[in-house]
């Protein structure tokens, strides 16, 4: 695979200063034509100790304008980012749309060095390699150009850059004892190197091999390829924006025609992106069914005034005692709450909430996204809002709302909300992984007591508020979303984060199942985490077996059980017990 990268590629200095100023004009000038567009660039530089990574993204910063390139580079964890799910730092530091973000040891670090050293094996390397896969493609399919550049240099060229770089008392810093110790092993650096490259180059996430012995063929063959690469998908996107617009009805009104647009039909985003490849293409399934996993809840359950109070009082105990447990384990948890309008959700997460010290827990109400979450990829605006190891967040709606209420209202198209059900599923699953207590809870009621809890807004003054024009809107449109809803438990539905079907037409039966859901999630969690239970692990050192419970500390499965777990889970069936 790198032959054709050991060849001695050269450039002169003369021909590299002759290209230079005309290629940097060609550079300025599509970023500025980038910095309009609605999509993101992508560039990861990785490769053998010494290749130049650093060099070419110094080389882009000097001859672009740096204000608008994000330059990250990765070492180990802090407590912090050790403390949340591993690609929560990637994500956190994406560029928005119209930049260039640039990433050296970036994602493909860690998988990569654990197999050279040992600490993975080939499946477990192939399981990493399958989530950077997933990574990529959700953001390629937002419409983000990802360019992923391998820089290589051969063992003896290798070897020769760093003694040149050591003779220099400049430059002899750059090389340390790590780099000599991976020249020692450089064989099986290319070997994981050559297994990374092929599982995860894709056609809208390619691996480019630079040779990197010279400086001036290196700089030019990155900065060339960038450069054509922006111009190309830029051109796309215009021509995909101009063929959505030619398609549109000369009759449409102004209106028709803006959510027309919004809503990307003739199999475009409403951002005019282009198709996607036939292999990462979603097929929808929906059908208008008979019934509904919904009709199968027993909505007459109810709880009289007196038990409520003390049972509610008594869960609130429990689950007081259990959150401080989760706090002194480090065991994070997440609640999503999605229901129907006027279904309880507040009520329920209020009542949960009383039972939690405020200084543990933060609850996100979710609303349409701010100008600076539609720059990013829909799930950027979630991954941001995870809390540190210990704590609780509680979503009123979630990122389920792609495939519900973007869904139902056009503004999303088809194609997104197909491939966001795979999308929220490997979120979920990284969450799962990483050991956070995630519990979603759908709160149901039925469309004649939606009814009455509408009027009732109405009438009292300090409720009317919660009432408006959208909630009436989205009445009309109960069916539409009741398929919708069906839709979403049959895709969303894992063994791994299956759906709590809430029973909501009583106010007080669905507020003590949901806390006592919680509660019971807690203590299942709590309970796999026993000092020497077999198959558990540190989570800030898995491949270390842990034999204490040290506060802060939060022990998880096997990697190899993580493995097992994303291959062989299912879609989980909704019953009549609420459980989807």
């Amino acid at each position: 695979m790198f032959r054709t990268a050991e060849v001695g590629n050269a450039i002169s200095k003369s021909d590299f200063n002759k290209q230079v100023p005309a290629l940097r004009i060609r550079m300025l000038a599509a970023q500025q034509k980038l910095r309009r567009a609605d999509f993101p660039v992508i560039l990861v530089f990785a490769g053998v100790d010494g290749a130049g990574k650093s060099e070419c993204a110094n080389l882009l910063n000097e001859w672009m304008d740096p204000r608008w390139i994000v330059t990250r580079a990765f070492g180990e964890p802090s407590d912090e980012e050790a403390e949340r799910p591993e690609f929560w730092r990637y994500w956190r530091d994406l560029p928005p749309k119209g930049r260039i973000g640039c990433f050296l040891s970036s994602w493909y670090s860690k998988p990569v060095l654990d197999h050279v050293h040992g600490r993975a094996s080939d499946v477990e390397l192939d399981d990493a390699l399958d989530r950077i896969i997933n990574f990529e493609r959700a953001l390629a399919n937002d419409g983000a150009l990802i360019l992923k550049f391998w820089m290589h240099l051969g063992r003896k060229a290798q070897k020769e850059r760093f003694q040149a770089l050591e003779k220099d008392p400049l430059t002899s810093w750059r090389v340390t004892p790590t780099d000599w110790e991976h020249w020692k092993i450089y064989d099986r650096f290319i070997a994981a190197a050559e297994r990374t490259i092929m599982r995860t180059s894709k056609g809208r996430a390619p691996w480019q091999i630079v040779e990197g012995a010279d400086p001036y063929y290196r700089g030019l063959t990155v900065a060339t390829a960038i450069t054509e690469a922006i111009e190309k998908h830029l051109a796309e996107h215009e021509a995909a924006r101009r063929l959505a617009e030619s398609l549109q009805s000369p009759m449409e009104t102004t209106d028709e025609q803006k959510k027309k647009k919004r809503n990307g039909k003739n199999g475009k985003g409403g951002n005019g992106k282009t198709a996607e490849p036939e292999d990462w293409q979603v097929t929808s399934m929906s059908v208008a069914p008979g019934r509904t996993v919904l009709d199968n809840l027993d909505m007459a359950q109810s709880v009289e005034r007196e038990v409520f109070d003390k049972e509610l009082e008594a869960l609130q105990g429990r689950l007081n005692r259990l959150s401080r447990d989760a706090r002194d384990a480090g065991l994070s948890s997440i609640l999503v709450f999605e229901g129907w309008d006027a279904a309880g959700k507040g009520g329920s997460i209020r009542r949960i909430t009383a039972a939690l010290d405020s200084r543990s827990y933060q609850v996100i109400p979710v609303a349409a996204p701010t100008d600076e979450e539609k720059a990013h990829h829909h799930l950027w605006r979630f991954w941001r809002h995870l809390s540190r190891a210990g704590r609780t967040s509680i979503f009123d709606r979630s990122w389920y709302g792609r495939v519900l209420v973007e869904r139902v209202e056009g503004f999303a198209s088809e194609a997104e909300w197909m491939r966001s059900y795979a999308e929220i599923n490997d979120f979920e699953e990284q969450l799962v992984d990483h050991g956070i207590v995630l519990i979603k809870y759908w709160m149901h009621i039925t469309k004649d007591e939606q009814l009455k809890r509408f009027k009732r807004r109405e009438r009292i003054a300090y409720k009317r508020w919660k009432l408006t024009d959208e909630d009436w809107r989205n009445r009309e449109k109960w069916e539409q979303y009741e398929i919708s809803v069906n839709d979403m438990i049959a895709r969303t539905s894992t063994s791994i984060a299956p759906w709590t079907l809430v029973e909501g037409n009583n106010k007080r039966f669905a507020r003590l199942k949901s806390i006592s859901t919680f509660c019971d999630k807690l203590e299942d969690a709590l309970g796999r985490r026993t000092p020497g239970r077999h198959g558990q692990k540190s989570r800030r050192n898995p491949r270390e077996e842990r034999h204490d419970t040290a506060a802060g500390d939060i022990n998880r499965g096997t990697q190899r059980a993580a493995v097992n777990r994303r291959r062989h889970h299912r879609i989980g069936k909704a019953g009549q017990t609420g459980k989807a």
